[in-house]
């Protein structure tokens, strides 16, 4: 094996342990020996690629957010009208966080130790992905369906409250993040945007951020 592709995959097999340390044990009680020994490399090599544990953790993230930029690119290429684009995304999403313990444990640090995966950042990048389609799209269909400028404003305020918080509740009851549940929800969303206002969802910049 090529020793650029073996460095590859010793790379990867301890972002992979860690992620998974983490899960287990949480960020601050994960160890560098035990990540090492895990992933069935030496502290050496460990050390080798990452510095330090904050080293190790922001590679965790960067992983994340590449699995997560991978999910947001299909989104916006997707031919679909928004609400059935974002479900297709929120069902793809948490398909992956599910079976993808590098995402899964990328999603759960807190800002403060790896910026950019945090509820705040998601709810913002996930409003402006949703509002860039539904002013591009519309809500229901292809350019021009749509009302006028409040209207996909609302609509993503929605979808992306609903979305954060299947992210909420599937960490605590992975159900949520089934697929029959996410179709389930969608099927009662028609009529849902017109309401917005009216039922109170919050913008983005109002949902709690969490750690």
């Amino acid at each position: 094996m090529p020793t650029q592709h073996r460095a590859i995959q010793s790379r990867q097999a301890l972002i992979r342990s860690a992620a998974e340390t983490f899960l287990e044990k949480g960020v601050p009680a994960a160890g560098m020996v035990e990540i090492s020994r895990r992933a069935r490399l030496s502290k050496g090599a460990l050390y080798f690629h990452f510095t330090s544990k904050d080293d190790l953790t922001l590679a965790v993230r960067d992983a994340a957010l590449a699995t997560l930029q991978e999910v947001e690119e299909a989104f916006a290429r997707s031919p679909q009208p928004l609400t059935t684009a974002v479900r297709d995304f929120t069902v793809e999403l948490f398909g992956r966080v599910r079976s993808d313990a590098v995402l899964r444990a990328g999603l759960r640090l807190r800002p403060e130790t790896a910026p950019g995966l945090g509820i705040y950042a998601l709810e913002q990048r996930w409003y402006a992905l949703f509002l860039d389609k539904a002013v591009t799209c519309g809500p229901c269909g292809p350019a021009g369906s749509h009302a006028p400028d409040a209207e996909p404003r609302r609509t993503a305020q929605l979808l992306t409250s609903l979305v954060v918080g299947l992210l909420h509740l599937g960490g605590e009851d992975g159900t949520w993040w089934d697929q029959e549940s996410i179709v389930g929800m969608w099927a009662l969303l028609p009529a849902a945007p017109g309401r917005i206002a009216a039922a109170g969802i919050p913008a983005p910049a109002q949902l709690p951020a969490a750690g």
